[in-house]
């Protein structure tokens, strides 16, 4: 063995959902005090913490320890035991061939177990605790499945892990404020706002999340999508009955905000940035095709374009900010209409509808679910699970168009006869917001050709027409 001269330390635990990361520092307090002990100069120390080495999921400490093996910036390594290094065979095998091909196979040491890679025999011991780890962490993982599903099958949460947000600690109870905060997201989400918009306002609002980490979009999407929120228990992505714990919002909210995220997606639909009447709101008054954004010299506009992705005739321009401020002033005119609050007040109405269109949409997620276990268990043909399965994926999409649709009014929801009131605060609002009250309210605006030489906005080009 040849003294070395830039040691490494690497330390691993699998589960740290807290983030205390005391086992890993357990870790290294021991491998420090074993490099003290044999001379060994440390340079670095690699730690993949709440990281599994079973799942074959990355460890990017891992990685990068490899990468300085290989380039030379590591010539010996110890660790606290090897299975903090691996638990499946064949990263083991991978780990032999790049320690032997840099030559320092002899120079890695485990505080416990006498891991010796350096001989015939001791690698042989590596690669039988290897198996019995691999083993070890298989049946473990067996036995947490089990654990899992039979705590679904009684409609009882996993515990473990970090805590849901809304909930409390044990995962059956309601935190009343966090709770108070889902609803607002809800709220706010089916009535317009972006995933954007809500994330930055909890993050400028300060409220922590369970992790005591920043916010993220993708963190506030799932806790909006998730059937938890409703009381509902989800085993391996499918939703099997009513939970313990209680609900925060019903499940005809949980089906709107699925429909809603479900239609983003498939029309690839985003907030604007920059401009209100974007997204297909606007139509060419000559040839009947969708305007699109088109700045010109720092000018905001919305033209009709040319070429095979628009289709358009390109004849027709419109300045962005005095038509903006057009649709703005009367929209908020209709809000103090009579015709809006007849629609308004069949709200209810449209309500009953939309938890009809959502029940059809839970039956086929069942008939696909059963779908899928006739093909399974060979009831079915391959030929014949496709077919019926397109049929029934159809009578799906289409129920969530639907149920897209009639959400819409949720955007209007408190608004009606407060015209003249929101006129004083709608820049206070974000675009996301006032871009879905406009589209709650029109079908279709459609501009007409200007007339050369006229100065400012022609109000006879701008024809509104109403969705309710």
């Amino acid at each position: 063995m040849t003294t070395p001269r830039a040691a490494a330390i690497y330390a691993r635990i699998s589960s740290d959902p807290h983030e205390t990361r005391a086992g890993v520092e357990r870790q290294r307090q021991d491998c420090r005090a074993e490099a003290e002990r044999l001379g060994w100069p440390l340079v670095d120390e690699y730690i993949d913490n709440d990281v599994s080495a079973y799942s074959g999921k990355p460890r990017p400490e891992y990685q990068r320890l490899l990468s300085d093996i290989e380039a030379g910036a590591v010539d010996a390594l110890l660790v606290w035991h090897q299975d903090r290094l691996h638990r499946r065979p064949i990263e083991l095998e991978h780990f032999f061939q790049i320690v032997d091909r840099a030559g320092i196979s002899s120079n890695i040491r485990s505080v416990t177990g006498n891991a010796d890679f350096g001989t015939g025999d001791g690698i042989l011991v590596a690669r039988i605790t290897g198996a019995v780890s691999a083993n070890e962490s298989a049946s473990k993982s067996r036995r947490i499945l089990r654990k899992k599903e039979e705590l679904a099958a009684a409609g009882l949460p996993v515990t473990g892990g970090r805590r849901p947000f809304g909930y409390t600690r044990d995962q059956l109870h309601v935190d009343p404020v966090e709770a108070d905060i889902v609803r607002d997201l809800v709220r706010r989400f089916l009535a317009g706002d972006s995933v954007k918009s809500l994330t930055e306002w909890l993050s400028d609002t300060g409220i922590p999340t369970t992790g005591g980490g920043e916010w993220r979009t993708t963190t506030v999407r799932q806790i909006m999508t998730s059937p938890r929120i409703a009381g509902l228990m989800e085993h391996r992505g499918q939703v099997i009955g009513p939970a313990r714990w209680p609900a925060i919002i019903t499940e005809d909210e949980h089906q709107r905000v699925v429909a809603a995220f479900a239609a983003r997606k498939r029309t690839g639909q985003r907030a604007p940035q920059r401009y209100l009447l974007s997204g297909g709101l606007l139509r060419c008054g000559k040839c009947g095709t969708r305007l699109y954004s088109t700045p010109r010299e720092g000018r905001r506009r919305y033209g009709c374009l040319k070429g095979p992705d628009h289709r358009g005739c390109g004849r027709l321009f419109i300045t962005a900010e005095p038509l903006e401020e057009l649709v703005t002033l009367a929209v908020l005119y209709r809000l103090d209409t009579p015709e809006l609050a007849q629609t308004i007040n069949a709200q209810t109405e449209a309500d009953h509808r939309a938890r009809e269109v959502a029940d059809i949409i839970e039956q086929t997620q069942g008939r696909l679910d059963d779908l899928g276990q006739m093909f399974a268990a060979g009831e079915i043909s391959r030929r014949e699970f496709v077919t019926m399965r397109t049929t029934i994926v159809q009578q799906q999409e289409t129920a969530e168009r639907r149920l897209a649709t009639l959400t819409r009014t949720d955007a209007l929801a408190g608004l009606f006869g407060t015209g003249r009131s929101l006129s004083e605060t709608w820049h206070d609002l974000t675009l996301a917001r006032q871009q879905a009250i406009i589209r709650a309210l029109t079908t279709v605006i459609t501009i007409g050709p200007g007339q050369r030489g006229t100065r400012g906005l022609d109000p006879n080009r701008v024809d509104i027409e109403w969705r309710v």
